[in-house]
């Protein structure tokens, strides 16, 4: 069976990983770098913690597959450090947590089971001992190796559904394949728009800063995520920080150098104020799109022989995705859509 695969992320590459697991003749469009857009930057959150069971489920799934990635890659790919979450909305991520049967434990501020670069906070917060940190330069590298030559440098400009099959518009280059895999990030919408499935279009401009960490921080610090921010260990001796930012600063009409001006100035100051073991000096910076209409779960739409899917916070679900896409393209299926919660960003 031939199938196309349409976006190089992470998604597109561990579908692709999966699909040639399966025996399948998948060729994978790519016209940037690998994971160079919305699965850009070299680290993100890995987390059981969400405020819906079935997310909880689903993540915990995907953290045994990430297990057998690393063995077959022959390094870990999760850091396993422990994810904190705190804020408002912690007492509903508990509930789920435990309803899903998942460890998790609740303490509030100033526990010795917290390692973080911030002593006082609102509390409770809830500790997943299972989150920690992806490490996204492994998995790259992992999965382009896997994927070796199927990966094909080029835009596709179109996606047409015929009588044989499914069309791939890519330049000059027109192919026909038994089905296509839509997983394009921010270009899936257009693409998706052509063969009848509709996808979220909003998008606006996301940045996260990397800070560095005083002397004398708890070690190893925990990932964490608070009401409006997300923060975990980037790189040794730097902390990488995303927040939820006013959409009037970073909305896609105001463009790029403005968003990302905006960002960089209310990180630091939400690092001076609220982050005493890090210093409020840029040192590192990772810039992706993010659609404000989508929340942290997954979404599946399909029409005859072609699959899209979309979603936000996607890093932590890529092997279990690999898996359910992979064998959706071979038996025409839908993947069951995950509910979204408040959780934003690139974490």
């Amino acid at each position: 069976m031939r199938i196309a695969v349409i976006g190089g992320g992470v998604v597109g590459l561990s579908a692709t990983a999966a699909l040639l697991r399966r025996g399948a003749d998948v060729r994978c469009y790519e016209a940037g770098e690998p994971m160079g857009e919305r699965s850009a930057g070299d680290t993100r959150i890995f987390r059981l913690a969400h405020t819906f069971p079935d997310m909880v489920e689903l993540a915990g799934r995907s953290r045994a597959l990430f297990a057998d990635w690393s063995g077959r890659s022959g390094t870990p790919l999760i850091d396993e450090v422990g994810t904190v979450v705190s804020g408002p909305e912690v007492a509903n991520w508990a509930a789920a947590m435990a309803t899903a049967g998942a460890a998790h434990e609740m303490v509030e501020p100033g526990s010795p089971l917290l390692r973080l670069p911030a002593a006082t906070f609102a509390g409770p917060a809830l500790i997943d001992p299972a989150g920690g940190v992806i490490r996204v330069d492994r998995i790259r590298a992992f999965l382009v190796a896997a994927v070796a030559d199927r990966l094909r440098a080029a835009h596709v400009d179109a996606v047409e559904e015929i009588a044989s099959g499914v069309r791939i518009h890519a330049g000059r280059d027109v192919d026909v394949f038994d089905a296509a895999l839509i997983c394009a990030g921010a270009g899936t919408p257009a693409l998706a728009a052509g063969v009848g499935i509709e996808a979220p279009a909003a998008l606006e401009h996301h940045l996260r800063v990397s800070f560095p960490i005083r002397p004398g921080a708890p070690e190893p610090l925990q990932c964490w995520i608070t009401g409006d921010t997300y923060q975990h260990l980037a790189a040794p001796g730097t902390w990488a920080v995303g927040a939820d930012v006013d959409p009037a600063l970073v909305s896609w009409a105001g463009g790029r150098p403005a968003a990302e001006r905006a960002s960089r100035e209310v990180l630091i100051a939400y690092a001076t104020e609220h982050l005493p073991f890090v210093e409020p000096r840029p040192v590192a910076e990772v810039y992706c799109t993010h659609d404000p209409a989508l929340g942290d779960g997954l979404q599946f739409a399909r029409n005859g022989r072609v699959l899209a899917t979309y979603g936000e916070n996607l890093m932590k679900f890529a092997p279990l995705l690999g898996d359910l896409l992979a064998q959706s393209c071979l038996d025409g299926s839908t993947p069951a859509d995950a509910g979204p919660n408040a959780a934003r960003g690139a974490s």
